[in-house]
């Protein structure tokens, strides 16, 4: 019995030392890069009004740069992601711009992990939005 006992010991430490190593890991900033958008788009403001739909309803502040490009700011807890939406008619990006409390490393270009899900996140509900 003290054999299964160790065993599992032995595996639990190694579960929760992997736990640790990869739940705050830091991975390649992802930019969406012109991202086209559906043909059914007749007018780069439907672009606009879909990414700040998109954006509001994931918890974005998205306010206007200029006549095409938007800015958006998620505050989660203690971090802060700030993104450029530089947008057209046809395309739009969705380009890292500054963040607090995400271990950006500039040298290697390099976030905590969970930035990269919610730009993921957000190109999604754009692109939903796009389809309505």
């Amino acid at each position: 019995m003290q054999k299964i006992s160790n065993k599992w010991s032995a595996l639990f430490a190694i579960t929760a030392v992997a736990f640790l190593l990869t739940g705050c890991g830091a991975a390649p900033v992802k930019n969406v890069d012109s991202n086209i958008v559906p043909s059914n788009v007749q007018s780069a403001e439907q672009v606009k009004q879909a990414i700040k739909r998109a954006g509001t309803g994931l918890g974005w502040m998205i306010k206007e740069v200029d006549s095409n490009t938007l800015q958006g700011t998620l505050m989660l807890r203690k971090h802060i992601a700030q993104i450029t939406i530089p947008y057209s008619k046809s395309n739009y990006s969705l380009m890292y711009k500054t963040s607090e409390n995400l271990n950006y490393n500039a040298e290697d270009k390099t976030i905590h992990k969970n930035y990269n899900g919610w730009i993921q996140n957000l190109d999604r509900a754009i692109q939903v939005q796009l389809t309505l």
